[in-house]
């Protein structure tokens, strides 16, 4: 099993103003991973939102047909697209808390969707399906989540199940050192239900990694509120370019995707294996 990046879980402090706002909330506060059981439905409100990579997944996956491998699927933010988009996706997911969300949602599609995928819950850094993909997907910059002994893996698995002359799509992150930026940002966030919610990003320039912390925007009342927080890599382009190429991979293009400026922005990875 690959070892995620430690989550900043119950004890450990959330600094600056996140860490202020959940001393605000005393005992009313509970603290969990935002991709564990209490934290996956909070993910899945707010990325549910979100069009964040899609169009531009989609289109690079256009021009080859045939089965997507959709690796750490999450809920199914980038699931549901593809198969809108009439692809055959296979949903492979570590959480069972997120693979759970992501079943019940295909449950209620219609027959010919709920046809065209299927889901399995594994690991994606070792994983084996027995069948190859023209396309792999790995988006939402998930990546960060894998530690630097994991990503190997990752690219092995890759490599066996892409069929040959198809692409590895993954999303990461562009550092900009020259871009200004404090070390901590407050963003107001709807979920899909239509509850508001404030996210904190923590990242000091430099970092190797972020902390997110997400609470509810309505704090009032008495009773107890979920806080979800979690620690993710920073993991630049560059380096995972570098990496995929040492894993025998050969990168066809790199597509900036939009993601309101700061000091990074996501982008698109398309690699080859050779």
């Amino acid at each position: 099993m690959s070892t995620l990046l430690s989550p900043a879980r119950a004890g450990t402090p959330v600094t600056g103003r996140a860490g202020e706002a959940i001393a605000a909330l005393g005992d009313r506060a509970r603290i969990c991973d935002l991709y564990d059981a209490d934290g996956s439905p909070v993910y899945h409100d707010i990325c549910g939102t979100t069009g964040h990579e899609v169009r531009e997944i989609l289109d690079a996956a256009a021009p080859f047909e045939g089965p997507v491998l959709d690796l750490a699927a999450g809920s199914g933010r980038l699931t549901f697209p593809l198969l809108a988009a009439g692809r055959t996706v296979t949903a492979l997911e570590l959480s069972a808390d997120m693979l759970g969300l992501l079943r019940d949602r295909i449950a209620l599609a219609p027959a010919a969707v709920r046809e065209r995928c299927d889901t399995v819950e594994a690991d994606m850094s070792d994983f084996h399906l027995g069948r190859r993909y023209p396309v792999v997907l790995l988006g939402t910059t998930t990546i960060s989540l894998l530690g630097d002994e994991d990503r190997p893996g990752l690219y092995r698995c890759v490599r066996e199940h892409l069929a040959p002359g198809g692409r590895f799509l993954l999303t990461t992150v562009h550092v900009d050192p020259a871009a200004d930026g404090t070390g901590e940002s407050e963003i107001p966030v709807t979920g899909l239900s239509g509850r508001g919610y404030v996210m904190y990003e923590q990242w000091s320039p430099g970092a190797e990694t972020r902390t997110v912390t997400v609470l509810p925007a309505d704090t009032s009342g008495e009773g107890p509120l979920t806080v979800c927080t979690t620690t993710i890599g920073v993991l630049p382009a560059d380096r995972i370019t570098a990496e995929l190429e040492a894993a025998g991979f050969a990168i066809r293009s790199v597509t900036p995707v939009d993601s309101g400026g700061g000091r990074h922005h996501d982008v698109l990875l398309e690699a080859e294996a050779l």
